[in-house]
């Protein structure tokens, strides 16, 4: 190809704005309007209007006055609420903007899906451009930092520099709260302190830019569970009442629908095609100076500028322009390009953002020019797109056009090839590009790519789910569910519905939400013999145990271990065995857990750990507290091994509560000690438990005052976690404290509805038994509990346990009642 139309290609890219005059006016009146609320300025148009370059001029002309920062939907990452705050905070952060409360909270909510990783700039995207999360780092000297809001507001309270900021942000009510908050609430809270940040510390009005909204909700997923997509997306606007946001979608935006105050908000403006005076401005411009040439292009082009660059690209001739429609300008063009370049941008188009090294992978697959030269040849045309600070993207006309042209095999072996590319690059250490962390990313793309390549199964792609969630949290997850729904809506694999259903059911146990998770399995009627279907079962069987449906969990519990032979089967046997241990099945459960430290990998450390620790638990909960004592320490060189940062703490809550019963004075510092560790992780059920082990402990000591206080702080916490077992267990051993405190009446209410809970749980006979004989200590026996303790002590098995169990039982009531 001759040079000259290689530097109208980059000239192009700087050619005057013609004929907007329109839409800068009404932008301008925009930014007049007085701020106090927010102000959406919606620009429609159909596909290559040039409403994404109309977004790069608006920008570029507010820049001087107003802060500014964009997300493009039509990358992938960003239609992830938790990224695309992430971008826009790096984006304004750079322009001197503080986001220190939203960077705490975003770090707690980083934290909550990612329990098992600290916190620290190689893992989490935008340490290093945070001022008080990269104190907070250097400040904690080389010790682990974990990300609760408790944790995080000590660390920074002990940093040396900002004493007025560091006041501020300690004294902020939300972020006291986060640790309160379930993981969708604390969402909300992280878009909220993001808002509140952006409002507080801008010296000048903002406008926030908004690409290619059709992106995020497709026109043919705008109604249903679908059209949820953008919740996050209103939800943050909504909240930005001191400045603009431009949207620019291909329909105007029917936020109205749903709530009627978008009415007054939003103001629509059209862009249309250019009008014949101003395409022929835009030809000439160009080096296009034929009359019939530009002629003949300006009446195709239908007035759209992107099939008038296609023609200023390529300096279209006279001859060349006899075209009757836009469809042929696009084959004028590529006709006009040399087949080396065509064959590289029909390759580039199968993916959904490209850089240098896809291009060179791509070109050597398909013996194509790799070299510098012809890289800065392709992406000097006016069709393609910066995405991030190193990506590019084909505008989504020259994208499909282009894709039309590849065989259903070629396009195939291309992403085959995407998906090893971008495989590698998920092996990488972690690295962040403008707050996205580019591992996360990576994973997607791979399994997107592995996707369209036919070459996933559904257990295939929940372990790209299960990568995503380790390197990118649930918004990780979040997005490969997204890419596989919108595969099945395009005609994918069938197969993979139920993969799809698995993985949003998946999510909602992760939020704690019981009902939706049992909503997508109201009946296990399906084979569980892959894994899809059998991680399918036990995420409805986890909805059922967190809503207190214990029974049925069981037997779903069951049917994943007795009908599934692969790898889901052990967790399904971990998860039957604690479920066994509750309800008194002793044997049972130690006959599992032997069967799955048989089965399980050697170098599974993690699950050994969990299984021989809950061994611990059946012996304690089953009195043969020596046992108890040697399991635990078993469970926790497993945990130390496998470098288990979460099984480790638990084993601390646990000896705190064993230490209770076998030796209360040192309990006490073990009670503390596991505070510690899990304030840090934010594991409100552990806590609860902790406290729950100083408090009877204190009560053991005759330490009565502060074992009301200990009481008091382990019912918080395990309100604040939705633990009914454990709320209804420190309920329990309150009543001994009020027993000894000579509080009888408040000690029996405690005793009976602590034997309530119990019973509507279906869980811990042996605490009932011993329920049973304190209220028979305290003359409060009656019928009802009466028959509740029978019916408990029917549940022991083996049942030659149970005269021993019950002699225990009453023996820890003795004591309860009397050592001090």
């Amino acid at each position: 190809m001759p040079l000259e139309p290689r530097f109208r290609r980059v000239a192009a890219l700087h050619r005057p704005f013609v004929d907007r005059e329109a839409v800068m006016a009404a932008f301008a009146d925009v930014l007049l309007v007085p701020h106090g609320s927010p102000c959406v300025f919606n620009l429609v148009g159909v596909g290559g209007i040039g409403k994404s370059r109309l977004l790069q001029e608006l920008g570029q002309r507010s820049a001087e006055t107003h802060r500014t920062a964009t997300i493009d939907l039509q990358v992938p990452a960003m239609r992830q609420q938790e990224d695309a705050l992430a971008v826009l905070r790096v984006e304004l952060g750079r322009q001197g903007i503080r986001f220190d409360r939203f960077d705490i909270a975003y770090a707690v909510l980083w934290q909550r899906l990612h329990p098992h990783l600290r916190l620290s700039p190689k893992e989490l995207p935008f340490v290093d451009e945070s001022e008080a999360l990269s104190q907070i780092i250097d400040g904690a000297a080389g010790v682990p930092v974990f990300g609760t809001g408790v944790g995080l507001l000590r660390l920074l309270g002990k940093a040396t520099s900002g004493m007025r900021q560091r006041q501020r942000i300690k004294s902020d009510d939300t972020l006291s709260q986060l640790d309160d908050l379930t993981n969708a609430e604390l969402a909300d809270a992280v878009t909220y302190l993001f808002a509140e940040d952006l409002r507080d510390g801008s010296d000048r009005p903002y406008v926030i830019f908004v690409d290619a909204y059709e992106a995020l909700v497709p026109a043919s997923a705008r109604s249903g569970r679908a059209a949820a997509q953008d919740v996050w997306l209103r939800d943050l606007i909504a909240q930005l009442d001191k400045g603009a946001v431009v949207v620019a979608s291909r329909e105007p935006l029917a936020w109205a629908r749903q709530d009627p105050a978008w009415a007054d908000v939003i103001r629509h403006q059209r862009v249309d095609g250019l009008p014949m005076a101003a395409r022929l401005q835009l030809l000439t411009e160009g080096g296009i100076t034929d009359d019939a040439a530009r002629q003949a292009i300006a009446t195709a082009s239908q007035g759209l500028p992107f099939y008038l660059h296609l023609a200023v690209d390529t300096r279209t001739t006279a001859r060349q322009a006899a075209a009757v429609s836009s469809e042929e300008i696009l084959q004028r063009f590529l006709a006009h390009v040399a087949p080396d370049e065509i064959r590289t941008l029909e390759l580039l188009s199968v993916a959904r953002i490209f850089d240098y090294e896809i291009f060179q992978t791509l070109a050597d697959a398909f013996d194509l020019p790799r070299h510098r030269m012809a890289w800065e040849s392709l992406t000097a045309y006016s069709f393609v797109y910066p995405a991030g600070v190193h990506g590019r993207r084909l505008h989504q006309l020259m994208r499909a056009a282009l894709h039309r042209r590849l065989s259903h095999g070629t396009a195939r072996d291309v992403q085959a090839v995407l998906q090893k590319v971008w495989d590698a690059r998920a092996a990488e250490a972690h690295a962040a590009e403008n707050g996205v962390a580019t591992r996360a990313r990576a994973v997607r793309e791979a399994a997107y790519c592995g996707l369209h390549a036919g070459a996933l199964r559904g257990e295939d792609v929940l372990a790209y789910a299960d990568r995503a969630m380790t390197y990118g949290g649930k918004q990780g997850v979040d997005g490969i569910a997204q890419d596989l729904r919108e595969h099945l809506d395009s005609g994918g694999d069938a197969d993979l519905a139920q993969t799809a259903r698995c993985l949003e059911a998946e999510a909602a146990v992760l939020l704690g939400d019981a009902e939706t998770a049992t909503r997508l399995t109201p009946s296990i009627d399906w084979p569980l013999d892959d894994v899809p279907g059998a991680r399918l079962a036990l995420a409805g069987a986890h909805g059922r145990r967190i809503a207190g449906a214990t029974g049925e969990a069981q037997r779903l519990f069951r049917q994943v271990w007795d009908h599934h032979s692969g790898p889901v089967r052990l967790r399904a046997g971990f998860c039957m065995a604690d479920l066994d241990m509750c309800q008194g099945r002793f044997g049972d459960a130690l006959s599992i857990t032997q069967q799955i430290l048989a089965e399980a990998p050697d170098d599974d450390l993690v699950l050994r750990g969990d299984v021989v620790r809950l061994q611990h638990l059946g012996y304690r909960f089953g009195f043969d507290l020596d046992t108890s004592a040697q399991s635990l320490e078993t469970a926790a060189a497993l945990y130390a091994q496998a470098g288990a940062i979460i099984g480790q703490a638990d084993i601390k809550t646990n000896r705190a509560e064993l230490l209770a019963w076998t030796d209360p004075a040192r309990a006490v510092d073990a009670a503390a000690d596991a505070l510690d560790a899990q304030t840090d992780l934010g594991a409100h059920h552990e806590i609860g438990k902790a406290f729950t082990a100083l408090a009877i402990a204190q009560v053991r000591l005759g330490q009565y005052a502060p074992a009301a206080a200990s009481f008091q702080a382990a019912t918080d916490a395990l309100e604040r976690a939705r633990y009914r077992s454990g709320r209804a267990r420190a309920e329990l051993f309150r009543a001994f404290l009020h027993a000894r405190t000579g509080d009888a009446s408040a000690a029996v209410a405690s005793a009976r509805w602590a034997v309530a809970e119990l019973v509507a749980a279906e869980v811990y006979p042996t605490l009932l038994m011993v329920a049973g004989h304190l209220l028979d200590a305290l003359d409060a026996a009656d019928e009802h509990t009466t028959a509740i303790t029978a019916r408990a002590r029917d549940q022991i098995s083996p049942p030659n346990l149970l005269p021993f169990l019950d002699d225990q039982a009453r023996a820890l009531v003795t004591a309860m009642l009397e050592d001090g």
